[in-house]
């Protein structure tokens, strides 16, 4: 659990997500047309996977829908339902707000 949340710390905007997850991707992409970079983790290539998986569970990711599990600002937002949810209510901005780089603007 530690490594997990070391890198919602660490990163404003974090993704965790297996590589074979085609929503994970659309997700990535959503963030980077709103100027985000996002640190993008797929799980499936880490070592330690099983934890990982194991601990974003104990954090709140819901076991059925996990991939993607989007942090933004350490908090985690769920997945691609709510992320996209916010995005149409018009609140993602808001929060990726601070994670917006030079390139795009503030």
């Amino acid at each position: 659990m530690d490594k997990v949340q070391r890198m919602t710390r660490e990163h404003g905007v974090v993704i965790f997500s297996k590589s074979t997850c085609c929503l994970s991707y659309a997700v990535s992409i959503l963030f980077q047309d709103l100027g985000v970079i996002p640190y993008v983790c797929e799980i499936d290539h880490e070592s330690d996977g099983k934890e990982m998986e194991k601990a974003l569970i104990r954090m709140g990711v819901n076991s059925s829908f996990m991939f993607p599990a989007v942090f933004i600002g350490g908090l985690l937002v769920g997945s691609t339902n709510e992320v996209m949810s916010l995005h149409l209510q018009g609140s993602l901005i808001k929060l990726i707000k601070p994670y917006i780089s030079g390139l795009k603007g503030n």
